[in-house]
């Protein structure tokens, strides 16, 4: 029967707006932090057989970052999207993800990015797997399914560390673990095809609004904004004996360090 994988992606900002937020699919994409993660779902479906599916939370705006992952080769796409969602934070995020996950149950592996480029919290991994109660290994760099269970390789801290998983589990995938296919010709074509995105409104999972949205999110962003860069490089003259006396000077001056 092959294992059965379902991958959470996130279609991210492009850049930081001027002002308000307004993410549409110009100004969107996949977070590649998920790319990997596609990736090695992808491979193991090659080896062992089964079906990927991808589950995504957010706007209409999110469809194209689907589209890319049906051009990867995934079986299925899911965007679970709701007005009742907007203002949602990294637990109101995992509540619905979770609650979708509930519906696709059962599954083998759940895989998530480690973190994600525009809020970069790495937070919604853990709490999702908290949620549905499976356990959870963060930033594997190599997994392999041995019968019942999963083998994997995490570094931490210099160590590199080693896991024997049953499923149903869920890891966060390194991003520098897998390289990302080329979709190709025949990828783009089929991210083109005929639209076959599923969508899941709030009553599909059983939620109420005041679970999910602001109404559901203990933490809010409050603005966003650009940063300006105000430093500018200067390089000091003289030998290095020389450098070394005025960049001390300067530190001292400053008061970074001591007299």
């Amino acid at each position: 029967m092959g294992l059965d994988i379902v991958v959470c992606i996130k279609s991210v900002i492009l850049t930081a707006p001027e002002e308000q937020m307004l993410r549409t699919e110009d100004t969107s994409e996949l977070n590649p932090f998920d790319r990997p993660v596609l990736e090695a779902a992808l491979r193991l479906k090659e080896l062992h057989g089964g079906r990927v599916t991808v589950i995504s939370m957010g706007p209409e705006a999110s469809l194209s970052a689907l589209s890319e992952a049906r051009a990867m080769g995934v079986d299925r796409e899911i965007l679970i999207s709701d007005p009742a969602l907007v203002g949602s934070d990294t637990l109101a995020t995992s509540t619905a993800l979770g609650a979708g996950l509930r519906k696709l149950v059962p599954f083998d592996l759940v895989l998530f990015g480690v973190r994600t480029a525009d809020s970069d919290t790495g937070q919604v991994g853990p709490q999702t797997s908290v949620q549905l109660g499976i356990p959870f290994i963060s930033m594997v760099k190599s997994l392999e399914w041995q019968k019942d269970v999963f083998r994997v390789e995490r570094v931490a801290d210099h160590f590199l560390e080693e896991y024997e998983v049953a499923t149903p589990a869920a890891f966060t995938i390194h991003p520098g673990a897998f390289q990302p296919r080329d979709m190709g010709l025949s990828g783009i074509g089929r991210a083109f095809e005929s639209e076959r995105v599923e969508r899941w409104n709030l009553a599909d999972l059983g939620l109420m609004p005041e679970r999910v949205g602001d109404a559901g999110s203990p933490t809010r962003v409050l603005s966003m904004k650009r940063i300006k860069e105000t430093k500018k490089c200067e390089f000091l003259k003289g030998n290095a004996r020389e450098q070394a006396d005025e960049l001390m000077k300067r530190l001292s001056d400053s008061g970074a360090i001591g007299a």
